[in-house]
């Protein structure tokens, strides 16, 4: 291989990475009304695979939401390895919705990260990466853009209807890319308090993502709450959660 042609090559993949950045950026979610779901502790069980291990266990999300602010944050446990997953997110309430401040994620083995939101220098900064985005509006991280998604959802039900497409611009462990929803169907799920019907929709990572796949169900007869979520990483480890119980607050 000659010199000039793996310069050439180099400048090429600078070229394609400069150009997906540029396009990421420019992709940002519409403005849409929005009706935010009740304060609730939503309690579930899980059934996870790490490292070819089956694990079982529970999870709390404890979602907050008052005047301008709101705090979201998950803890999840297993029976095996004690607490395997933990995050927080907190921040205000804009025209847009939920607009984060800082998100912070913990996994069992790994070191915690954190994404900052920086709304005086309108910037996205990762501790992971060099990376940085403008903030143009409607900017989600991977805690708050399920929220999102339910609020969106609450104000126009009648849009959810199998195909349609719901974009958010999602920032997470070390850059930030559109997560597009996609409506599956209208299914029943068995839930810890009985067979509840639910909006399926699934949230699928391009084969160049660091990104999870994100499948959830969403409950229109219990305030939009996430009653099933399957996590799936591109190493195939999977994290399914189911609600158990709904507390509110």
């Amino acid at each position: 291989m000659s010199r000039s042609f793996f310069q050439q090559a180099v400048a090429g993949a600078a070229l394609a990475a400069t150009v997906a950045l540029v396009q990421a950026q420019e992709a940002r979610a519409p403005k849409r009304a929005f009706n935010l779901p009740p304060s609730a502790d939503l309690h579930y069980s899980i059934k996870a695979r790490h490292k070819g291990f089956a694990l079982s266990g529970e999870a709390i999300i404890s979602w907050r939401v008052s005047d301008d602010k709101y705090t979201v944050s998950t803890d999840m446990r297993s029976s095996l390895l004690g607490k395997i997953l933990e995050n927080r997110s907190e921040g205000t309430i804009d025209s847009y919705g939920v607009a984060p401040a800082q998100f912070y994620e913990k996994r069992v083995r790994k070191d915690g990260w954190t994404t900052r939101f920086e709304r005086d220098s309108k910037t996205i900064s990762f501790t992971e990466s060099k990376l940085s985005y403008p903030i143009k509006g409607g900017e989600q991280d991977r805690g708050t853009a399920p929220w999102q998604l339910v609020a969106v959802a609450r104000a126009a039900p009648e849009k959810f209807n199998p195909g349609s497409e719901w974009t958010f611009f999602v920032a997470g462990r070390r850059d930030a890319e559109p997560w597009i929803f996609k409506v599956v169907n209208r299914e029943t799920v068995g839930t810890g308090f009985g067979p509840v019907a639910a909006v399926h929709l699934v949230k699928s990572s391009p084969a160049h993502s660091h990104e999870q796949t994100l499948d959830i169900w969403l409950a229109p007869g219990h305030e939009w709450y996430p009653v099933r979520l399957r996590f799936t990483d591109n190493d195939g480890e999977v994290i399914e959660q189911t609600l158990d119980k709904i507390v509110k607050k």
